[in-house]
C-alpha cells in the first residue's frame, strides 16, 4: 500500500469514527455537540473519498446508513441459543408468586426492572468488533437475516472500540412521533395505514429495499445477550453489570432501567411507569423483571418456552369510551355472517381502531348493543379490539334494538342459522365474499403460505376473472398478471414463484388451507399423521375417522361431507395434476408397544430433552399427549418442579414416570 493510499485510509477511518461519535451522541444520548452543517460536511467528505477509492470502502461505513441494498428474500438464521419468550404476570399476586418461587431456589435474589418495549425482538452479531449480522426472533430457534435493514438504524454501533466477537439482543421499535409522520405520509399517498408502531417497525425491518427501511426512522434498545456473552462481559455475574458494560461499548441501553432489592421496590417501579407510560416517546406494554444474578439462571431453570428467572408484567387493558356509528355485517370464508361495530377513529393501547367484531347475534343481544350507544372499548389480551360493555346512562332515548341480518350482504342469499350454534351462515356456494375469503385462507401463512397473495391481491384477481378456485392459482401466467394495475414485473415474478413453491408444502398445510369446516391446523395434522396422504383420507369412512383420538363426530361428518362433494373431488384431481403435494412430510407414527394408544401428560422441567421434544416423540410412537390429568390418563411423565399435575396424578392413582424411567421403557 502506497503512502498516499495509507493516508487516505487513515483519513477515512478518522471521518468514520467522528461521524459514529456524532451519531451516538445524537441518537443514543439525545445530545448534539455539532450543528447539522458540520455533520453534513463530514458525510460529504467521506462520500467523496469513497467515490475516489471504492476499494477502501468499509461495509459498515456510516454512509451505508441510507440503505439501498435490495434483497430478493431473507435467508434463515439459526440462533446460537434460542430467543425465548417470557411468561406473563397480570397482577401483583402473580408477581408475588414469581418472587416466592425465585426465593425458594435463591433467597438472596435481587431484580432488574426494564420497560417492555413494544417492538420487534432482534439479535445482533459482532465479529472482531465489526457488525456482521442481524436476525429477527422468528420462532425463537430460527429467524430471518435482516442485516442490511438493521444497519440503517443509527443508534446501533457498526464498529466497537474493542475487537470483541459476541451477540447482543434487543428490541427494534418506531418512536411515536415517527409513527404518526409515517402514517400521515401513507395516507397522503393512498396507502394502507399501519395499525400501531410495533407493526410499523416489523414492516420496516422486513422491507426488501433497505433504502425504504432507512427512511422509516427506526430505533433500538439493547437489553441482553446470550449466556456465553454474559460470561464474557461480566465479572460479578450480574445483569445490571452487563448493561453497564454494553453501555460503555456505546450500545443504546434504556436509561429507565432500575435495580430493585425487593418485590416491593419492583411494585413501586410498576406503579410509576403505569402512570408515566403515555408520556414517553415510544410504546411500552409492560415491565420486564429479571433476576439480577445471572450466575443463578441455570439453577433457577427454564420451561420449554421461557426462562423462570424473568417475567413480563403486562399493563391492564386500556379502556376508552367511543360511540357506535353503525353495525355492519361481514362474510367469512365459511359463509359465517359476523356483526361488526363501527365507530370514529379511536386510539386504544397505541392503535387507532375503527371497527370491532361483535361475534354473533347472541353476543350483541346479551350485551344489548345498539347503534348510537356509548360503549367501553378495549383490547382483549392487549391485541384484539372488543366492545366490553355499554354505558347505559348515556343511551339515547330513540336507540333501536339490534336486528340480525336476514340476507347475505354480499350475494343477497337468505341466511341460515343452525339451532345448535350462535352463528348465521350464507349457504350460497357462489357467494363472492365466501370465495375470496376461502382463497385468502388457502394462501395464508399457516396454510400454503403464498407470500404476496393477500386479500386485496386476491380480490383484484377475482374481479379480473382470473381466479375462482384454489386450482386457478396454478393457472396464472406472467402475461395475465403484468397488465394489471399495481403489478410491477418483480411483484409478478415473486408471486408466481411463491405459488410454485406452495406446491411443496406438506399435505397437512394443504388440508387446512382447503377450509373444511371444523378442520383446523392441529386436526389437519392428526388426520394426515394417520392417513399419510389426502387421497387416503378421502377414502376413509366416517367411523374410521371418528375412531381417531381427538377427532369427534362433527369433524368426521364434515370431512366426509367435503370429500363426497363432486366439486371438491375435482379440486383434489386438479391439485394432483398441478403436482401439488398431497403427501404428509412430517414424522410418521411408528408404533411402540409400551406407548401406543396411551394417553400421556408431560409436566415439569426436563433434563435430557425439552418438554416439547418429549411430546413430539411420544406422538410419533402412537401416544396421545394431552394437557389435563384425568382418571383416563395412562401416564404422567414428570421432570423437576412438576407441581399440581403430578400431585393430581398421584391422588387419582395414575402411573407416574420420571424422564429417565420413560426413556428406559422406550
Amino acid at each position: 500500500m502506497t503512502t498516499i493510499i495509507k493516508n487516505v485510509q487513515k483519513e477515512m477511518d478518522k471521518l468514520q469514527k467522528e461521524i459514529e461519535q456524532f451519531n451516538y451522541e445524537y441518537y443514543v444520548l439525545n445530545a448534539s455537540t455539532v450543528d447539522d452543517g458540520v455533520y453534513d460536511a463530514k458525510i460529504k467528505e467521506l462520500l467523496a473519498l469513497e467515490h475516489e477509492h471504492p476499494e477502501l470502502i468499509n461495509k459498515n461505513s456510516p454512509t451505508k446508513r441510507v440503505g439501498g441494498f435490495v434483497s430478493d428474500k431473507f435467508q434463515k438464521v439459526v440462533h446460537s441459543t434460542p430467543m425465548l419468550s417470557l411468561g406473563n404476570a397480570f397482577s401483583m399476586q402473580d408477581l408475588e408468586a414469581f418472587d416466592r418461587k425465585i426465593k425458594e431456589v435463591f433467597p438472596q435474589a435481587t431484580y432488574v426492572c426494564e420497560l417492555k418495549i413494544d417492538g420487534l425482538a432482534m439479535s445482533l452479531f459482532y465479529q472482531n468488533g465489526e457488525f456482521v449480522q442481524a436476525a429477527t426472533r422468528g420462532d425463537g430457534v430460527t429467524g430471518e437475516d435482516v442485516t442490511e435493514n438493521v444497519r440503517t438504524i443509527r443508534a446501533i454501533p457498526l464498529h466497537l472500540e474493542e475487537p470483541k466477537t459476541f451477540e447482543v439482543r434487543g428490541e427494534v421499535y418506531m418512536p411515536k412521533e415517527q409513527f404518526v409522520r409515517l402514517n400521515q405520509t401513507r395516507q397522503e399517498e393512498g396507502n394502507e395505514l399501519f395499525a400501531n408502531p410495533r407493526n410499523a417497525a416489523a414492516g420496516s425491518v422486513r422491507q426488501l429495499d433497505s433504502a425504504i427501511a432507512a427512511k422509516r426512522g427506526l430505533n433500538m434498545f439493547i437489553y441482553g445477550t446470550n449466556m456465553e456473552t454474559y460470561n464474557q462481559l461480566t465479572k460479578t455475574g450480574k445483569h445490571s453489570e452487563l448493561l453497564k458494560q454494553l453501555q460503555d461499548l456505546k450500545f443504546p441501553i434504556n436509561k429507565e432501567t432500575q435495580t430493585c432489592k425487593t418485590m416491593k421496590d419492583v411494585q413501586n417501579y410498576i406503579e410509576v411507569w403505569t402512570k408515566k407510560r403515555e408520556s414517553i416517546a415510544y410504546e411500552i406494554d409492560g415491565i420486564v423483571i429479571k433476576v439480577d444474578q445471572t450466575n443463578m439462571y441455570d439453577d433457577i431453570g427454564y420451561t420449554a418456552k421461557a426462562p423462570k428467572w424473568a417475567i413480563a408484567f403486562k399493563f391492564p387493558a386500556e379502556e376508552v369510551e367511543t360511540t357506535i356509528e353503525d353495525i355492519i355485517f361481514t362474510v367469512g370464508r365459511t359463509g359465517q355472517i359476523t356483526p361488526n361495530a363501527v365507530f370514529p377513529p379511536t386510539l386504544v393501547a397505541g392503535s387507532t381502531i375503527q371497527r370491532a367484531t361483535l361475534h354473533n347475534e347472541d353476543t350483541v343481544v346479551m350485551k344489548d348493543i345498539r347503534i348510537g350507544d356509548t360503549v367501553v372499548l378495549r383490547k382483549a389480551g392487549d391485541v384484539i379490539p372488543e366492545v366490553a360493555r355499554v354505558v347505559f346512562d348515556k343511551r339515547k332515548e330513540n336507540a333501536q334494538p339490534f336486528e340480525m341480518a336476514k340476507i347475505c350482504p354480499s350475494c343477497g342469499h337468505t341466511l341460515y342459522r343452525d339451532e345448535q350454534e350462535s352463528a348465521h351462515y350464507c349457504i350460497n356456494p357462489n357467494c363472492d365474499a365466501k370465495i375470496i375469503g376461502s382463497l385468502a385462507h388457502y394462501a395464508s401463512r399457516n396454510a400454503l403460505n403464498i407470500d404476496g397473495l393477500g386479500e386485496k391481491v386476491i380480490q383484484t384477481l377475482y374481479e379480473n376473472n382470473l381466479i375462482r378456485s384454489f386450482t386457478d392459482l396454478y393457472r396464472l401466467t406472467y402475461e395475465q398478471l403484468i397488465v394489471l394495475d399495481r403489478f410491477a414485473e418483480k411483484s409478478v415474478l415473486n408471486l408466481l414463484k411463491a405459488i410454485e413453491d406452495s406446491k411443496q408444502q406438506s399435505a397437512e398445510k394443504l388440508l387446512f388451507g382447503l377450509g373444511i369446516r371444523h378442520v383446523g391446523e392441529k386436526t389437519a395434522k392428526i388426520l394426515l399423521q394417520k392417513y399419510h396422504s389426502v387421497q387416503n383420507l378421502q377414502q376413509a369412512s366416517k367411523e374410521e375417522i371418528q375412531a381417531i383420538f381427538g377427532i369427534g363426530e362433527k369433524i368426521a361428518e364434515s370431512v366426509c361431507f367435503w370429500f363426497a362433494d363432486e366439486a371438491c373431488q375435482q379440486i383434489i384431481v386438479e391439485l394432483e395434476r398441478f403436482q401439488v403435494k398431497l403427501e404428509y412430510d412430517g414424522v410418521e407414527i411408528r408404533s411402540n408397544a409400551f406407548l401406543a394408544d396411551k394417553t400421556i401428560v408431560v409436566t415439569g422441567t426436563m433434563e435430557q430433552m425439552s418438554r416439547k421434544e418429549i411430546e413430539q416423540m411420544l406422538e410419533s410412537m402412537g401416544a396421545r399427549v394431552t394437557k389435563s390429568v384425568t382418571k383416563k390418563t395412562d401416564f404422567v411423565v414428570y421432570g423437576a418442579e412438576a407441581g399440581s399435575k403430578l400431585q393430581k396424578a398421584e391422588s387419582l392413582g395414575v402411573t407416574t414416570l420420571s424422564e429417565r424411567e420413560l426413556l428406559e421403557q422406550i
